[in-house]
């Protein structure tokens, strides 16, 4: 067994070649398979969208947050790849008791390149860990490099109520990243946005995420009344707050947004 720390800074002893690893985060479920992992990775959530064929050759455990205890048992995992934010403390505290869980914990760019190395580790792929962490970070570099003026814009994540995102979110930091200035940055986590708040008229655009709530077309007009000085567009969630090898197609998707 091998120790590592995880991002919470606990301790966890890891087998030197995991054969059993089930991720509870999709995001980090597309990591393990671009790192190259195949028969290794035995579960995932109903979540983890990514590699596609995955989800019909791999158990699925339940949700993010909703995992089946028994079924995760059944599987008898060596390695366990949870998140503090995206899974429950309790159920991850209860197999944490009986299996190696490794918590990630990711609010940055600088969080999500090392929780990439610190996996690439783990599962024995340093070298291909290392060589995804390049090719995201110089396109970040480049995209930084190219920034002007900010941008206002409220981010949305949610309908009934409206919610954005706060200061202390992997999605704010990658609006920053993209050279926009988060109109709801001073809350933390996921505020509701009351209709009436003034800071609507701060934003010069208004993304509504196609996750966790499915925006659509028809969801544009009640903005429109509420910001009528504001462009509204629909935007990927998946690269705005999926923190792991998809982190490769992110920046030229915000220097494209930056450009409208």
């Amino acid at each position: 067994m091998r120790p590592f720390i995880d991002q919470l800074g606990r301790t966890v002893a890891v087998p030197e070649a995991p054969k059993r690893i089930i991720s509870l985060v999709p995001s980090q479920t597309e990591l393990l398979a671009d790192l190259g992992l195949d028969d290794e990775v035995v579960g995932l959530t109903r979540f983890c969208v990514h590699p596609d064929q995955w989800r019909f050759k791999k158990t699925r455990v339940g949700g993010t947050k909703d995992f089946k205890l028994d079924r995760i048992r059944d599987l008898r995992p060596d390695l366990i790849i949870a998140n503090k934010e995206e899974n429950e403390l309790e159920g991850i505290e209860a197999l944490a008791s009986e299996f190696p869980v490794w918590i990630s914990d990711v609010q940055n760019l600088s969080d999500a390149l090392s929780m990439i190395e610190s996996v690439g580790h783990l599962v024995n792929r340093p070298e291909k860990a290392a060589e995804l962490i390049e090719r995201i970070e110089g396109p970040f570099q480049a995209l930084r490099a190219a920034q002007r003026d900010s941008v206002p814009v409220a981010y949305l994540i949610w309908k009934n109520p409206y919610m954005s995102v706060g200061g202390d979110t992997f999605i704010h930091a990658m609006l920053e990243e993209g050279g926009f200035a988060n109109v709801f940055g001073e809350e933390s986590r996921y505020p509701e946005v009351d209709l009436t708040d003034q800071r609507w008229q701060n934003a010069e655009r208004i993304f509504l995420s196609s996750e966790p709530y499915p925006f659509k077309e028809e969801h544009m007009e009640e903005l429109r009344r509420i910001a009528p000085q504001a462009h509204i567009e629909l935007v990927d969630g998946e690269l705005f707050s999926w923190y792991g090898s998809r982190l490769v197609k992110t920046p030229s998707y915000l220097r494209e947004l930056g450009k409208k």
